[in-house]
C-alpha cells in the first residue's frame, strides 16, 4: 500500500457552527444546517472515515487497517488496533461551551477517554481569542464559586490570536474556542468532553445544553496557569510535541519540495494554505509524475510503506503529524 489515502469529510452540526467550511474552504456542505465540525480522519465505532479515491475506494479506514496494518503503520502496528489520530475542521462561528477533558490518571474513574489536542488556526476574525487555563492564582474554590454566579469568564485565560498560530491543550486543561476561529484540530482519537459552563447558551434543540459539571472540577488541572500559544512563522519548525503526536510546520516556497521516504513511519498531511503536487510510487515501484494536488483543507495519510515527494506550486504551509503513540 503505497498511496496516499484521502478520505471523506463527516460533516457535524453544532449549535455554535456556521458556513466557513464552504465559504473558506470551498466545501459542499450539507444545506440549512450550522456545520461546526468537520471529521478528516476517525476511527472510532460511531464514526468511520471512508476511503476517497484509489486502489482503496469505499473502504472503511478501519477495514484497511484490519488488511494492511504493516503497510500503512509499519510492522510493529497490531492488528486490530484503531488509528490513534482524529483530525478535524472546526468552524468556531460563535464561542464554545467550556470545557476539559479528564487526563488519563481519572479518565477510567469518570469512564471517558482522555484527549490531548492541537489547534492551528487558519483563519480568525480580528479580536478573536482563545481561552486555555487558568487565570493566574485562581483556586479551584473560587473556580466553583464562580459557576452559579456567572463569573466564570473571570477566572479563565483569554489571549488573542492570529492565522498560523497554535497551541497544545493536554487533557486537564480548560479551554473554549472564541467566536470567529476557523481551526484545523489534530487529537489523540477519543470524543469525551465535560462542559463546565455554557455561557448561558440553549442548544439546537431551544433546550439548556448538559453540563458536566462534577467531571469537570474532578479534570481540570488547578495548577495551570496562563500557557502561552506558539505564534505563527515564516519558517519551517516544531509547533506541538507531546506524548501522542508530533506536529512540524512545513513552509515550501514556490518549487520547494519536501520528501516523505518509505520505510519511516506513517504521516498525516495537512494543507493550512497554498497547494502542492504529489509524487509517488506505483505498485511496482517506480515513480510516477508529478500529479495530484493537495489543497488548502485538505488532509491525506500517507502511508508506512509509501514514498512520497510533495513540491508547492506557491508558498505553502503544510502540517506533517507524526510520531503517533503506539508505534514502536
Amino acid at each position: 500500500m503505497r498511496e496516499l489515502l484521502r478520505f471523506q469529510p463527516l460533516y457535524q452540526e453544532r449549535v455554535w457552527g456556521g458556513r466557513a467550511l464552504e465559504t473558506t474552504l470551498g466545501r459542499v456542505l450539507p444545506r440549512n444546517a450550522p456545520i461546526g465540525e468537520s471529521w478528516e480522519v476517525v476511527d472510532r465505532t460511531e464514526a468511520q472515515s471512508v476511503v476517497e479515491g484509489g486502489t482503496l475506494n469505499g473502504q472503511s479506514l478501519r477495514s484497511v487497517l484490519s488488511r494492511h496494518a504493516a503497510d500503512i503503520m509499519g510492522p510493529a502496528w497490531p492488528v486490530g488496533k484503531p488509528f490513534p489520530i482524529l483530525v478535524k475542521w472546526l468552524d468556531c462561528k460563535e464561542r464554545l461551551s467550556l470545557q476539559v477533558h479528564p487526563p488519563a490518571a481519572v479518565a477510567d474513574e469518570l469512564k471517558g477517554e482522555p484527549k490531548t489536542e492541537n489547534w492551528y488556526i487558519a483563519h480568525t476574525a480580528p479580536g478573536a481569542e482563545l481561552i486555555v487555563g487558568l487565570r493566574r492564582g485562581v483556586t479551584r474554590e473560587q473556580f466553583e464559586k464562580a459557576i452559579p454566579t456567572n463569573t466564570v469568564e473571570q477566572c479563565v485565560h483569554h489571549f488573542r490570536v492570529a492565522a498560523g498560530d497554535s497551541i497544545l491543550v493536554h487533557s486537564g486543561q480548560v479551554h473554549a474556542i472564541d467566536a470567529g476561529n476557523l481551526i484545523l484540530e489534530i487529537q489523540q482519537n477519543s470524543d469525551t468532553t465535560y462542559r463546565v459552563y455554557d455561557w448561558g447558551r440553549v442548544g439546537l434543540d431551544g433546550l439548556p445544553r448538559q453540563m458536566h459539571v462534577q467531571q469537570s472540577l474532578r479534570s481540570i488541572d488547578w495548577t495551570d496557569f496562563e500557557p502561552a500559544p506558539v505564534r505563527a512563522a515564516p519558517t519551517s519548525g516544531v509547533i506541538a510535541d507531546c506524548a501522542e503526536f508530533r506536529i512540524r510546520r512545513i513552509v515550501l516556497g514556490a518549487g520547494e519540495r519536501v520528501h516523505l521516504r518509505a520505510g519511516e513511519q506513517p504521516r498525516l498531511i495537512s494543507v493550512v494554505s497554498g497547494t502542492v503536487r504529489v509524487a509517488g510510487e506505483n505498485s511496482s515501484g517506480t515513480r510516477s509524475p508529478f500529479g495530484p494536488k493537495l489543497g488548502p483543507g485538505e488532509n491525506v495519510l500517507a502511508p508506512y510503506a509509501g514514498s512520497f515527494t510533495l513540491s508547492a506550486d506557491t508558498t505553502t504551509i503544510l502540517l506533517l503529524t507524526e510520531n503517533f503513540a503506539g508505534i514502536a
